[in-house]
């Protein structure tokens, strides 16, 4: 006997069809139709939109960033500093260089880091309890069971330079002051500042505690992306209060051009004796953000007061469009 050949799924769909009704089969006909013809409509327009987003069609992409022209009006005098960088924060072009990958004691520049770490690793509202802290150089003067926050701590490294308070912030991390070294050293890894490593969250000069120009400059770029860093390292001076409001600690920014030279608004001091002057500084003018790094010299604050003048009188900024 020879069996008609069938499908099973054709079989299932001919049995509901037949069970339904002529007027709601024409609807579903009519829904069809008009869903098939919507397409046919729409879609030379909104395909096309994503179509572009995925080709890259120039028209929807942002505008170029743009490009510092060295327009080359007059020459930078001489530099005492062992080594320097300008560095223009939006492209990454270097505007000017000394010596700027010759690795270097970093000073309390190095509190860039150190804030960098507890910043990612901190609520800002955490209250740290201060324990006997012993350290020689700059200090916000913590004094041993005042209960403190994280945001003053952080004031009081990047506004006051206190070498204690970088301490404090880093002993309270898990695992201490060894585990938070690891950290700013891991890092340092990740922003890919290869000739940087640090053996301590101050600044002290140390064999093996070193970074460079050109590393301080991306280190720099990197940290004043958050809002909080950019915020108080741009205070000229603040007063900071323990949880009770009885201990007050009277801060006033390290750097000296801040107020004083149009457009500065921060970023690190630094000092030892065999560092020498170091200055970190961050000018924002007509729109531009430019980082300057000196480190070594004899004048910090006129050196870097020179070269900022230096790139503004002889940079301009253009946006470059590719043709084609």
């Amino acid at each position: 006997m020879n069996l008609p050949s069938f499908s099973w799924p054709s079989l299932k769909l001919n049995f509901w069809l037949k069970k339904l009704p002529l007027s709601l089969m024409g609807f579903l006909a009519i829904l069809g139709f008009l869903f098939i013809g919507r397409l046919i409509i729409k879609a030379p327009s909104e395909p096309a939109l994503k179509l572009k987003g995925i080709l890259g069609f120039r028209e929807l992409l942002p505008t170029p960033a743009p490009y510092p022209i060295n327009k080359k009006i007059s020459e930078l005098s001489p530099l005492s500093a062992r080594s320097a960088i300008a560095l223009d924060a939006y492209s990454m072009i270097i505007l000017y260089e000394k010596e700027a990958d010759q690795p270097l004691f970093p000073a309390s520049t190095t509190k860039i880091m150190t804030a960098l770490v507890a910043l990612e690793h901190y609520p800002l509202d955490l209250v740290i309890t201060v324990g006997k802290i012993k350290v020689d150089g700059n200090q916000m003067k913590l004094l041993t069971g005042e209960q403190i926050t994280v945001e003053n701590l952080l004031c009081g490294i990047l506004v006051g330079s206190g070498n204690d308070a970088a301490l404090v912030l880093a002993e309270n991390f898990p695992g201490g002051k060894t585990a938070f070294v690891t950290a700013m050293n891991e890092k340092a890894k990740e922003l890919r500042l290869e000739n940087t490593h640090f053996t301590n969250p101050v600044g002290l000069d140390e064999a093996g505690h070193y970074s460079t120009a050109k590393d301080l400059a991306k280190l720099t770029v990197e940290a004043v992306k958050n809002p909080i860093f950019s915020r108080i390292v741009s205070t000229s001076a603040v007063a900071v209060s323990d949880t009770s409001g009885k201990i007050t600690h009277f801060l006033k920014n390290t750097n000296e051009l801040i107020g004083r030279l149009e457009g500065v608004k921060g970023v690190k001091t630094g000092w030892t004796q065999n560092a020498g002057e170091c200055l970190i500084a961050l000018t924002e003018r007509k729109g531009e953000k430019v980082v300057t790094v000196i480190l070594g010299s004899q004048d910090r604050f006129g050196e870097t007061q020179k070269l900022i003048e230096w790139i503004f009188t002889n940079f301009s900024w253009e946006t470059v469009v590719p043709k084609g």
